[in-house]
């Protein structure tokens, strides 16, 4: 099948947005004498906040309300995102190659829709996004491919036709397991880790896809 689809996770591949994540759990942890060090995130990047936050308030036997440490780190979070500029580089670049390519355009993310709203409101993208999905809500996140397949329905395309960019390995897997193409940006840290092998491509960043790179995937 031609690839006529590119669909994009958001958090560490379209805006740096983690080290703020980081942040906003380290604040609202901070009341239970709790601080995560970055490897220790290094170890949850890519999942729901609701499994974040399960995984570390079972390591650290926190007994409070997991669903309202789930909504303060949400809250920090988004008025933190809005008041930062932290759009990755190559953004613009990558959007305007498959709009003018004629390429169906989504985002997948497993933020909540309205962080997703506002970073395409914040960053100009609402006009090149025709689909953006949240898997927040969905009952299996990354690496499951729901919200991938969720996705490309909405947008009318077969997984075969689809591009995914990704950062995270959670994510990843879950594009590659949706028969989705898959290119990879990872962080620095963990750029040279074998885990990216089941990738399609691997960029330092979104500025160096080309040509090129969408006729190695066709």
């Amino acid at each position: 099948m031609q690839l006529n689809t590119v669909i994009f996770d958001m958090d560490g591949l379209l805006i740096n947005s983690e080290p703020l994540w980081n942040e906003a759990a380290n604040e609202v942890f901070a009341k239970y004498n709790i601080a995560l060090s970055d490897e220790d995130y290094l170890i949850t990047t890519g999942l729901r906040t609701r499994e974040f936050v399960e995984w570390w308030a079972g390591h650290f036997n926190i007994t409070a309300d997991k669903a309202v440490l789930e909504q303060e780190i949400y809250d920090v979070v988004m008025e933190k995102i809005a008041n930062a500029y932290i759009a990755m580089p190559g953004v613009q670049h990558v959007f305007d190659f498959f709009k003018s390519r004629g390429f169906k355009v989504g985002i997948a993310s497993s933020s909540p829709i309205e962080l997703i709203e506002l970073v395409m409101e914040m960053y100009s993208l609402k006009q090149s996004v025709h689909h953006h999905a949240s898997a927040n809500l969905l009952k299996y996140a990354k690496p499951h491919p729901e919200v991938y397949i969720n996705c490309a329905d909405t947008l009318g395309s077969h997984p075969l036709e689809c591009i995914c960019f990704e950062d995270s390995f959670n994510g990843m897997i879950a594009a590659k397991a949706a028969r989705m193409k898959c290119v990879v940006v990872p962080n620095k840290e963990v750029f040279t880790k074998p885990c990216w092998g089941a990738a399609d491509i691997i960029l330092s960043s979104l500025e160096e896809f080309n040509e090129q790179h969408l006729q190695q995937l066709q």
